[in-house]
């Protein structure tokens, strides 16, 4: 049995991606066959696609992707079980993270599913999950002072979130509301109307003014999107501040930015202010966290754009331009 998919031989560029015949994967015990509607666009997509920065492919392969099928964010109609899924059952509505998302049919651990919030369209349902757990592990999991219970974020406290018009910034603005906090967006002009609509307290224009340079300092700050040396963003911290770099853009096709992130975890126990960098797992714990906000509206998916299937590279292009203002999603007929 064969399925439409995009897919590739090898890394590349996205617009080297092809539309092709492929096998409909083939489920274990323990996963599921989803009916793909959606799938998500993000930057961890483009990293897989391209295999860069090179440390990417430790976990998607050495010398050429383990799966020519790429795309993780999905959202669709169970079609199939395994003997040892207990969750679902076909014909069940979910969204997660899967194994070739960019198909008509995609392979999932039943573990990495949840039902899809009734609020949502796929399409909105398919943007949530890498993003949305991201945004939520920056500030709730990597934001804590202390490896117990106490986080960082209360009632009142100053939340800064760079990028806050992007994927996981604009998924970021809205959770932080939820515990209370005084929330500042940076984001470019273009996105400054999207970024108060999410609930950000003060909208800060990147391209006008610098947060480094100014006179407020904040709590946290949630670095989703830049590539401002640590020295800057450490000036807008409290003197106790946390740091939480999610990201960011680099040189070099090793590390691509990375190495921002080694300094500033080296750099940590050396001085009063916390500097730690994010490293996300989607679970469906987490999953059904985000349903409960989005379900009860303190949380709503910022959809800028949907594409057909066939121009998921043009999707990719669009990504990388910087100009969505919050997420982009591609849409398979089912």
């Amino acid at each position: 049995m064969t399925m439409i998919a995009i897919a590739r031989d090898a890394y590349c560029a996205p617009e080297q991606l092809q539309l092709r015949e492929v096998p409909v994967p083939t489920i274990g015990g323990d996963e599921v066959l989803v009916r793909v509607a959606a799938a998500g666009v993000d930057q961890g997509a483009w990293h897989v696609v391209t295999g860069l920065p090179y440390i990417v492919r430790a976990g998607f392969g050495l010398r050429r992707p383990k799966n020519p099928v790429p795309g993780m964010d999905v959202a669709g109609h169970v079609e199939a079980v395994g003997a040892d899924v207990t969750r679902f059952r076909p014909g069940d509505e979910v969204y997660g993270t899967c194994d070739g998302a960019y198909a008509e049919y995609a392979r999932a651990h039943q573990d990495d599913l949840a039902p899809k919030p009734t609020t949502l369209t796929f399409a909105q349902a398919a943007t949530v999950p890498i993003s949305a757990c991201a945004a939520l592990h920056g500030l709730r999991d990597a934001g804590r002072l202390t490896a117990g219970q106490r986080v960082l974020i209360t009632a009142g406290q100053r939340v800064l979130i760079t990028g806050a018009g992007g994927g996981v910034g604009s998924f970021a603005v809205q959770l932080a509301k939820t515990y209370d906090a005084e929330v500042t967006g940076v984001c470019r002009t273009a996105k400054t109307d999207l970024v108060r609509s999410l609930g950000a307290d003060h909208v800060i224009d990147h391209t006008r003014e610098d947060f480094t340079t100014a006179t407020d300092r904040y709590d946290l700050i949630l670095d989703t999107a830049g590539n401002r040396p640590l020295k800057r963003l450490r000036r807008a911290l409290t003197p106790r501040g946390t740091l939480v770099l999610v990201g960011g853009p680099g040189e070099g096709r090793i590390l691509q930015g990375f190495d921002r992130t080694i300094r500033a975890v080296l750099l940590s126990p050396l001085i009063r202010q916390r500097l730690t960098a994010l490293f996300s797992t989607e679970t469906a714990e987490d999953l059904r966290t985000l349903t409960a906000l989005i379900d009860a509206g303190a949380v709503t998916p910022a959809l800028d754009r949907t594409y057909p299937l066939a121009q998921t590279p043009a999707a990719f292009h669009d990504l990388k331009s910087g100009r969505p203002a919050g997420k982009l999603a591609i849409a398979i007929p089912t």
